[in-house]
């Protein structure tokens, strides 16, 4: 006998959303490398009261029905300010989480593009979780370690589902890890032990002056980044979310600002990994997760960190350029190691970005984790 036909609906209301955002965690059952993510920052981050996105992008969210079952989400997403800035008629799918079934993830993504159409999208990239900066990406080779914050974790079968549904590579992001045990490479080692350029200091982040220096470190974050693929500037409203979203867990030690006569021209943010902190709680806070999660932070510590965030002004002195991300890596490692971390991640970075590429393998890093895009017109 046929199975049922799948069911597509989109999300109308709040029970609804708390089945999409409930459901991964019966998907991952029996995957040990999977992190449960805390419920409370899944439902902040999808709401459109609370999380900015929404404030310059239209969304819909799917559940995908086959009888009374649950067996799949998607998102689908207009990012206006990506339309207005790369005129490419671009819009973009995420969240997506299926049961093993190539005619189950095709109908989701069905869904996704018949709504993307509806709103003269031409063409359509994916998973963005929900935007560019945000989780980026679905993992595709390192599946055999857990995710560091606010990186995302894919069962393993669901790329090749992608494809079959008339999918191909857009583009690659990597996840580097960097053993901060090891002291720097001798030739690296060289480059920054010389004496300062005149006006450059560099020094770790203020906490007295935390939105002063926050804007100083979106504003050359989005000059950096500006031009490279896919990237969208954060804006006002978002660089104070971002600002209250990290207060609770930064550490001024693990973020370090170039300052240039005065002026911010590099910096680098290292947060510690939650995730390592969060594992066994299955998503809860209560009753006493916040306990456990504070205590692992701020007594007994976590060894891992990563550093989602990091840029060099542009139009810099030839000479100036490329030492300063050696310097500003060179402080959050030795800060970390103070603090008890081993090892950190670097991400992500664009297959095609050889520059920070170059930058970051000249640490001795090993690239463990890489990341897809997936895109098709429509």
């Amino acid at each position: 006998m046929n199975a049922p036909a799948f069911r597509i609906q989109p999300v109308t209301d709040a029970a609804g959303m708390d089945q999409f955002i409930r459901l991964p965690y019966r998907l991952h059952q029996g995957d040990p490398n999977w992190i449960p993510p805390l419920l409370l920052e899944r439902k902040e981050s999808l709401s459109p009261k609370l999380n900015p996105f929404f404030d310059h992008a239209d969304v819909r969210f799917f559940l995908a029905w086959q009888g009374d079952r649950l067996v799949g989400r998607i998102s689908a997403q207009v990012d206006r300010s990506a339309l207005e800035l790369h005129r490419n008629g671009t819009g973009h799918f995420g969240l997506l989480a299926a049961e093993n079934d190539p005619a189950l993830v095709r109908a989701l993504l069905n869904a996704a593009e018949e709504w993307l159409k509806g709103h003269g999208i031409t063409r359509v990239v994916g998973p963005f979780n929900l935007s560019v900066n945000e989780e980026t990406g679905m993992l595709v080779a390192g599946h055999d370690t857990p995710p560091m914050l606010m990186m995302g974790h894919d069962r393993d079968y669901l790329p090749g589902l992608v494809e079959q549904a008339g999918y191909a590579k857009a583009k690659d992001v990597f996840a580097y890890l960097y053993d901060i045990q090891h002291d720097m490479p001798r030739s690296v080692r060289a480059l920054i032990d010389r004496p300062l350029p005149a006006g450059l200091t560099v020094r770790m982040l203020d906490m007295k002056r935390y939105d002063a220096d926050l804007r100083a470190i979106t504003s050359v974050f989005n000059g950096a980044w500006a031009g490279n693929w896919g990237f969208v500037p954060l804006n006002e409203s978002e660089i104070a979310h971002m600002a209250k979203s990290l207060k609770p867990i930064i550490n001024p030690r693990l973020v370090w600002i170039a300052e240039l006569n005065g002026e911010p021209v590099a910096f680098g943010v290292c947060l510690p990994n939650l995730n390592e902190a969060i594992g066994d709680l299955g998503g809860k806070l209560l009753p006493f997760g916040w306990a456990k999660l504070l205590w692992r932070l701020k007594v007994k510590g976590v060894k891992t960190a990563r550093v989602p965030l990091m840029g060099v002004k542009r139009g810099l002195a030839t000479g100036l350029a490329p030492v300063l991300p050696f310097l500003i890596i060179d402080g959050m490692r030795r800060e970390a190691l103070k603090l008890g971390y081993r090892q950190i991640e670097l991400s992500w970075i664009l297959e095609d970005n050889m520059p920070m590429r170059r930058i970051i393998e000249a640490l001795g890093t090993s690239r463990y984790k890489t990341y897809r895009l997936f895109g098709k017109d429509l």
